[in-house]
């Protein structure tokens, strides 16, 4: 009876050891395979943020040229406008000219462009500041999974670190619009 007692002791043992070995590889791996998560979520969301500020630099150029083509007609009608009351042509010539200006600009939408684009870069830009909010919520998740435990132990052993946040940058890039309005 002695012998059969002796072998169960060391297989329950044995057994023991390598469950909870078992488990830490996998509460380990649990760890790190969240952290991967909460990281591929923040690269998106930092690419989403990229997507957008390209977009926005997209609108930008579209507006300068839009204000343009408008500043140009106007500028247009007002010289003859000048030019016809110049040639003392009288207040009649001035006013079917005036007339015919008015009925132009209808046809040229310039106004309804520009404040399209306007509507469109304002749009750009709360989608922008969701996105940037967006981002900053997942760098919080992700720090504060990193740094808690016991996932801190794990994690400093792979290599996970703190994340940093976006802030806004107002210094001017390389590549931010320069002279829109310049020929």
């Amino acid at each position: 009876m002695n012998k059969k007692t002796n072998w169960k002791l060391p297989l329950i043992v044995g057994a023991g050891v390598i469950a909870v070995i078992l488990l830490c590889v996998f509460g380990v791996q649990s760890s790190q395979n969240k952290a991967i998560s909460m990281k591929e979520r923040i690269e998106t969301a930092y690419s989403d943020i990229k997507v957008q500020e390209m977009a926005r630099v997209s609108k930008v150029y579209n507006l300068a040229d839009c204000v343009k083509e408008y500043d140009k007609h106007e500028s247009e009608t007002l010289k003859k406008l000048a030019q016809s009351m110049g040639n003392g042509k009288g207040v009649e010539n001035a006013q079917i000219l005036v007339e015919a200006a008015t009925y132009a600009y209808p046809e040229l939408k310039s106004s309804e462009n520009y404040q399209k684009l306007m509507n469109e870069l304002a749009i750009i830009e709360n989608t922008l500041a969701q996105y940037r909010e967006n981002y900053n919520k997942c760098v919080e998740r992700y720090n504060t999974y990193v740094e808690g435990f016991p996932a801190r132990i794990f994690l400093d052993w792979t290599g996970y670190e703190k994340t940093h946040y976006e802030r806004l940058n107002y210094e001017t890039t390389e590549d931010a619009p320069q002279n829109l309005f310049g020929e």
